[in-house]
């Protein structure tokens, strides 16, 4: 019994370690003739080094002749490009797995040993060759959707427009997106792998799946195009994307119109890269976004409210305002401010945005916390004093009422470009309230203010509108509260009692008379 056991063991070792040895084989085979196809331009060093690693992994197989075949291959041209594919090797690069997430090394290494081709991509690979802190890291692979799923347990698919496999570890997530090809009509029976556009040219939906070269040719600009292997640490571009990483252009791949037609939002993409990577847009990237600003009304408000953060929010939000005033792009985003702004950039509206938007880039430069739904009370203030005065005058309302009415359609209105959430909009109100209470001081009501949660913001907007416009009233009341807040208790009392007798008064109500009722007496 003991010997038949034995003799078993011994031949599940056999049959594993030749089952690896077959796995290990038919990678190396795929790889060869992924060399042999594709064409891929290098250095004479990288070339030796690529031949000898080859040789060394598949038992000398790499001769000179076919390493000649391989070079006169590698100096021919994409296909899908007019510029040569490169291979920079990891001597050549700055890449290295230490600035990498632990996870996303986990995510690549798991792919490849299952085997499937598997690349960082996108804006991680953009920041590690730039010497930055990447946000976040994208895979790319030929592994369809349900088969990342079915790799990891942690995974989940998303996006309808874009099928994603989402791989959580914690808080962070990895994306992991199939190789795309050209989108084509396809049967609407195929819903999985399907590609539907709209008469103006926006992708509906973009399911087909490809190459690493069809996908490296639907990807939107060149420096997000570079795919980081894992296997050999090798760096590929397809489109150029290293030059204009080191010449600091952002250029759109393919044709820049029907690319912004196929999904406008590249237009905001463009000014925000601009923007965060001290770059410039190249001429023919640049030239049809004033004309095809209007496409992004075609995008849902949701989406919009994600990207507005992302150009706002990010410690670059001035340089990116002024951008988008210069592409015409900030008023499909926000057409309540635009109509206040002016030739001269001087009205009290310019002002006001050039100071939050400072203010908000500051903070975020030295690691301090803000909140989007402060920029956008900043943001809409004028609308909302404009509107709620026209209401007064036309309805006869009090103007605590009018004001009421005027953050409502204020708020519907904003929300029909940009969907800003419950959340936000609830402490947006509140900010905005608090600046009909800030000037009623006396009494406990000074005391009770402070003791609002939103109480600081709505200061910082009373200390913004104080230093937009001007007015001596408001700069008084915004130094009052200033120095209130600094002093020790004994000192707010005899702040508050400094202010005088003139106590505002409360708003009297008009007496209802109630007829007496009947008793059953009367009756």
């Amino acid at each position: 019994m003991i010997s038949y056991l034995s003799r078993c063991t011994i031949f599940n070792r056999v049959a594993n370690f030749c089952r690896n040895l077959l796995i290990r084989e038919g990678k190396i085979n795929r790889e060869l003739q992924a060399a042999s196809e594709r064409p891929v331009t290098v250095s004479d060093r990288s070339s030796q080094e690529e031949c000898v690693t080859l040789q060394s992994n598949h038992q000398n197989t790499c001769q000179p002749s076919s390493s000649v075949n391989a070079q006169e291959k590698g100096e021919q041209e994409n296909p899908h490009s007019d510029l040569p594919i490169t291979v920079i090797s990891r001597e050549q690069h700055n890449i290295s797995r230490r600035d990498i997430s632990e996870n996303a090394l986990k995510v690549l290494y798991r792919l490849n040993k299952s085997g499937f081709d598997a690349y960082l991509v996108g804006g991680g690979v953009r920041d590690l060759l730039l010497g930055t802190k990447p946000k976040d890291f994208d895979i790319a692979t030929n592994a369809t959707p349900e088969q990342v799923r079915k790799l990891f347990r942690n995974c989940r698919l998303v996006g309808r427009r874009f099928r994603l496999a989402h791989i959580m570890f914690g808080p962070e997530v990895i994306e992991v997106a199939t190789f795309r090809g050209p989108h084509e009509q396809t049967d609407a029976d195929n819903e999985k792998n399907q590609s539907q556009q709209a008469q103006s040219g926006m992708l509906l939906r973009d399911n087909t799946f490809g190459s690493i070269e069809e996908d490296a040719m639907r990807r939107d600009f060149t420096i997000n195009s570079l795919y980081y292997g894992i296997n050999d640490f090798s760096l590929r571009d397809y489109v150029g994307g290293l030059n204009d990483l080191e010449t600091g252009i952002i250029r759109l791949i393919g044709d820049p119109e029907t690319r912004y037609r196929e999904d406008p939002v590249r237009m905001l993409r463009a000014i925000r890269f601009a923007s965060k990577l001290n770059m410039t847009i190249s001429e023919d990237t640049a030239e049809p976004i004033s004309r095809l600003a209007f496409l992004l009304s075609h995008i849902p408000a949701a989406r919009l409210f994600e990207e507005s953060l992302k150009l706002l929010q990010t410690g670059q939000g001035y340089i990116t305002y002024k951008l988008l005033r210069e592409y015409h792009l900030f008023q499909p985003l926000f057409p309540l401010v635009e109509r206040y702004f002016t030739e001269d950039n001087n009205s009290p509206m310019e002002h006001m945005l050039n100071q939050v938007l400072r203010n908000t880039d500051y903070r975020l430069q030295h690691d301090k916390r803000v909140n989007p739904a402060f920029l956008f009370a900043a943001m809409l203030w004028y609308p909302l004093v404009e509107h709620a005065e026209k209401l007064s005058q036309e309805s006869g309302l009090t103007y605590y009422d009018s004001f009421a009415l005027a953050m409502n359609d204020i708020l519907d209105e904003q929300c029909q470009s940009i969907a800003i959430p419950k959340r936000l909009t609830t402490i947006m109100r509140d900010i905005w309230q608090l600046q009909l209470r800030l000037p009623r001081r006396h009494g406990k009501r000074a005391n009770k203010l402070m003791e609002h949660p939103k109480f600081r913001a709505a200061y910082d907007l009373l200390e913004l509108r104080a230093n937009v416009e001007n007015r001596n009233e408001l700069k008084d009341l915004s130094h009052w509260w200033g120095e209130f807040q600094q002093v020790n208790a004994s000192q707010q009392r005899c702040m508050i009692s400094e202010l005088g007798n003139d106590v505002v008064r409360r708003r009297t109500r008009t007496r209802r008379y109630y007829k007496p009722k009947l008793g059953r007496d009367s009756r």
